[in-house]
């Protein structure tokens, strides 16, 4: 077992994932009442690949506005500039993290299966907690980030994590493992970093606690759906949906969520149908 903590590991890694000065300082920005959304859409301007990104987004068929936003003001006037905040957070990452190598796994699959799980959690919010969907979608987006992290400084023993869990047959524990072995789990690690960027508490939350939603309780309606997100994530990636169920769910995470079971499989169909779609949107 590693004496290394995930604080440790994130400030090692600090340098090659840092998050622009412009995203840092809109995130201040919108939690900071005496900015106006002038002035946060002055400083995503001063950010030209910033400001590309996020008019890419706004005129993406995410979004299917029926009129092009040509300028950053308008897109916040379009989308406000708390979901704005949380849309700049999702390019950020996904471009700082788009140069780290590691040798377990492509990153297209990584950010398919984050991607998938970003759009079940908006799809999961906007039934039963409307106006949260961006925040959702950026949790989800994030969830598996400290996964990264372990590839990137810790490859032998990320290495021997994702061997035990195939041998085991044990994927969807794969936390409880990395706890087994390493002392901490990619939720920790992933946490860390949400932490030091100064991201919203929610997210870092919903992060940390992702496949053990019970142990929150400052989010638990918003930690539990990003659990049911991930796992219906993991469901859909099975290479066969016969004979399988989603066994990962804790207990009463349904009820917390405000959900029901009985929307997986429509969810999946939906989600599979806007992959496409917002892939070409993050992508740069």
């Amino acid at each position: 077992m590693s004496t290394t903590t995930p604080e440790e590991l994130v400030n090692d890694i600090s340098e090659l994932v840092s998050l622009p000065e412009a995203c840092i300082r809109i995130n201040e920005m919108v939690d900071d009442p005496t900015y106006s959304a002038e002035d946060i859409g002055a400083v995503i301007s001063s950010d030209p690949g910033l400001t590309v990104r996020i008019l890419k987004i706004a005129n993406s068929p995410f979004y299917g506005l029926s009129t092009e936003v040509g300028t950053v003001s308008r897109a916040i006037t379009i989308l406000g500039t708390v979901q704005l905040r949380d849309l700049v957070i999702a390019s950020s990452a996904c471009k700082t993290f788009e140069g780290i190598p590691n040798d377990l796994m492509t990153m297209d699959d990584f950010w398919y299966h984050n991607i998938f799980c970003g759009i079940t959690a908006r799809k999961l919010v906007n039934s039963c907690v409307p106006g949260r969907g961006e925040a959702l979608f950026v949790a989800g987006l994030l969830h598996d980030i400290g996964q990264l992290i372990l590839f990137n400084k810790r490859p032998f023993d990320a290495k021997k994590v994702l061997l035990r869990a195939k041998i085991t047959h044990s994927e969807s524990e794969l936390h409880l493992i990395e706890q087994q072995m390493m002392g901490f789990d990619h939720m920790d690690v992933g946490a860390a970093l949400i932490k030091q960027w100064k991201l919203p508490r929610c997210l870092q939350e919903c992060v940390n606690f992702h496949h053990t939603p019970s142990k929150t309780t400052v989010f638990p309606q918003e930690v539990a759906i990003i659990h049911i997100a991930q796992a219906i994530t993991n469901y859909a990636g099975k290479t066969s949906l016969e004979g399988h169920d989603i066994d990962e769910i804790e207990d009463g995470a349904w009820e917390t969520a405000g959900l029901s079971s009985d929307i997986i499989e429509q969810t999946i169909e939906a989600v599979e149908s806007e992959i496409p779609a917002v892939w070409a949107m993050l992508s740069n």
